[in-house]
């Protein structure tokens, strides 16, 4: 059969639906028709409208032609397929684009995450809360290579986000659809969705999912990916805290540098005073001119971020808060 494919976008006037499965894939042909038939069983059972969103991750393998044979005659089926590998966080980034479900839940396609537990998800969100993030209590990867560092990753990104969560990989969690489509993801940041979320006064919670052994494909977790963690995780505490204020960050960093230069200064004028120690070679003089020069030209930096906060959010009409709810705005 060959497949095919349709723009990238559908009118913006199509009718929604309750709930958007985002399915992230990359070489997962052997696990997909599993997926896809569990997928639309747990859902069906839900009594909720309903569609599933695949993206084909630049796959070597007939992963998009297993996608492309699941949406035949099935409107509630749709693909995207990249031209290349992206990345598992470009590939939900797309899935949330083109979503249109009022809940957006993203499931990983190796099916250790189980279709089942959307209903328990789905419970939570309709008591109230903006995010419920799955936790898998029992996991079932190797406990050194993975389980291990990523309860140890856990631990950091909660300390670092101040956003406590067991388990920060777990792909299966669901969003309200106003949440997640506010933010532009980049780099391994598909992780810290529940931290973006709080960030923007969403209510979060956290459920018991089930997790399987991997049956079918390789899994695609490195130890690299932890080190590109970390160093996304820096960007995200950066950004959470000082996004629309950066100047407080340098300023505060800057005027540290300058007070260093003036102590450095005035025990060098001391030493000058009392014992006639020469002042311009002393080497706590020099020390002072550079931390001064380091201190103000941090300050500055922090005014140039300040004026390219100020132009981002003005040029594209943004707003620096998020509204819940309002009465009588309009």
């Amino acid at each position: 059969m060959e497949p095919v494919v349709t723009g990238a976008r559908r009118e913006e006037d199509e009718a929604g639906c309750d709930v958007s499965i985002i399915v992230p894939a990359y070489n997962e042909s052997e696990s997909l028709p599993h997926l896809h038939e569990a997928l639309v069983s747990a859902l069906e059972a839900l009594g909720k409208r309903w569609e599933i969103v695949y993206c084909d991750d630049g796959s070597t393998d007939d992963s998009f032609e297993r996608m492309a044979s699941f949406a035949v005659g099935e409107p509630r089926v749709r693909v995207i397929r990249f031209r290349r590998n992206f990345g598992q966080t470009a590939a939900m980034s797309a899935g949330f684009d083109h979503a249109r479900g009022d809940v957006i839940i993203p499931i990983d396609a190796d099916l250790q995450n189980d279709p089942r537990d959307i209903g328990r998800l789905l419970e939570r969100v309709d008591d109230g809360y903006d995010v419920v993030s799955g936790w898998r209590v029992r996991r079932r990867d190797s406990l050194l290579s993975v389980t291990l560092p990523s309860r140890v990753g856990n631990w950091i990104i909660g300390g670092v986000t101040g956003v406590k969560l067991h388990d920060y990989g777990c792909t299966l969690t669901a969003y309200k659809r106003e949440i997640v489509q506010s933010f532009r993801l980049y780099g391994e940041m598909h992780r810290f969705l529940p931290a973006w979320a709080a960030s923007v006064g969403a209510n979060i919670c956290e459920v018991e999912v089930n997790h399987h052994a991997r049956k079918w494909g390789t899994s695609k977790y490195s130890v690299a990916k932890a080190w590109r963690v970390l160093l996304d995780l820096m960007t995200v505490r950066f950004l959470i805290a000082y996004s629309t204020k950066p100047l407080y960050f340098f300023g505060r960093l800057g005027w540290r540098f300058i007070l260093g230069a003036g102590a450095a200064w005035t025990w060098t004028i001391i030493k000058k005073v009392k014992w006639g120690e020469p002042l311009y070679t002393d080497p706590f003089f020099l020390a002072g001119v550079f931390l001064g020069l380091a201190g103000l030209q941090i300050v500055l930096i922090g005014l140039l971020a300040e004026l390219n906060m100020r132009t981002y959010y003005e040029s594209q009409d943004k707003r620096i808060y998020t509204v819940r709810d309002g009465i009588n705005l309009e």
